[in-house]
């Protein structure tokens, strides 16, 4: 997540020369997944209140996936190592972030996403997003899911925001792994220079023509989601987005507050800025933790959230697993419900 006092994004302009893979496109899966249906209502008036919410969320979590914690660090142990093997960051403009990418894109491609590399230059240099489609679903209602891959220079950004990129990455291949048949198309998205100003989603959106942009239902922006000391946090955006993660962390009995800390200040804004829906999640940067947040959530008050907030630290001991692997778990609910799988 940017700082609201960080850079000013330098100039946007057409693709630059950059060595990428080269595009993979791969056969529509042709297995159906089981387990319950669901259809997601995205854009509707958001569901009431009830007491039977928490049941109906319990429901729903069986039919999503359980995210395996262990494959989730196992994706940010691959980029720490490339943070390691290239300068000690992640960063716009450096190897490390292009060696990320690669990473990340390797791992559609054999799932059998539909990947495609969008190139930008910002400050001089050239700047990447990813972008993988799942074969079929409503091509003309797509939900999307993306985090920033981008780390500051200062390190090799775990949480900041390689929690994020490695639990929507663990969801895709648990679309591809349940060979899931969605109402809805799915998109997975993957920017660049996010802590520069947001530029590779803005990018994106800006480059989208308004049919483009008319056929996305909802984006769901995932931004350090493992702090150390976490909160579980809930974009108040969109009220359906919004009642979705309400009604996982209800199912499993945890409370959530308003998000307000990075409101605005990460990818989820260019998309909300031109009326498209948006939600996520958040678990907390350099706001302290208060006494009342320690006692419903547990950690320490007084302290921040994460106190290696855009600093070296920000490294694979930086995690929460319990809260990376609850929030991993609900990026899987959100993405089946929303999307109707089936």
């Amino acid at each position: 997540m940017r700082r609201t006092t960080g850079p000013t994004p330098g100039p946007i302009s057409g693709s630059a020369p950059g060595r990428i893979p080269g595009r993979r496109t791969t056969a529509a899966a042709t297995a159906a997944a089981t387990g319950l249906a669901l259809v997601g209502l995205l854009g509707a008036a958001a569901p009431a209140q009830s007491a039977t919410a928490p049941a109906a969320a319990s429901a729903a979590v069986l039919a999503a996936p359980d995210i395996p914690l262990a494959n989730v660090k196992a994706h940010l142990t691959q980029l720490s190592s490339i943070a390691a093997a290239n300068g000690g960051n992640r960063a716009h403009g450096r190897a490390g972030y292009l060696a990320s990418l690669n990473y990340v894109k390797g791992k559609l491609d054999a799932a059998g996403f539909t990947t495609s590399v969008q190139q930008f230059t910002s400050g001089g240099a050239t700047g990447y997003n990813l972008i993988a489609d799942w074969p079929g679903g409503n091509a003309n209602q797509i939900v999307m899911a993306g985090s920033h891959l981008d780390s500051v220079t200062a390190g090799a950004g775990m949480n900041d925001n390689g929690s994020g990129s490695a639990a929507i990455l663990e969801t895709a291949l648990a679309v591809s792994r349940a060979q899931l048949k969605p109402t809805k198309h799915l998109r997975f998205a993957w920017w660049g220079a996010e802590e520069l100003g947001l530029v590779g989603s803005r990018y994106y959106v800006n480059n989208l023509p308004n049919a483009e942009r008319a056929k996305i239902s909802g984006y769901l922006n995932f931004d350090m989601i493992g702090s150390p000391n976490p909160g579980y946090f809930v974009y108040d955006d969109d009220p359906t987005i919004e009642q979705t993660f309400k009604n996982y962390y209800a199912g499993i009995g945890i409370s959530t507050e308003i998000e307000t800390e990075g409101d605005g200040r990460s990818d989820h804004a260019p998309f909300k800025n031109v009326g498209i829906p948006v939600g996520g999640l958040f678990s907390g940067a350099d706001y302290i933790k208060t006494a009342a947040q320690a006692q419903k959530w547990g950690g320490t008050s007084g302290r921040a959230f994460d106190t290696c907030y855009h600093r070296s630290c920000d490294s694979l001991s930086n995690i929460n697993d319990t809260a990376l692997d609850r929030n991993s778990d609900a990026v899987a609910y959100a993405v089946w419900t929303l999307s109707g799988a089936a």
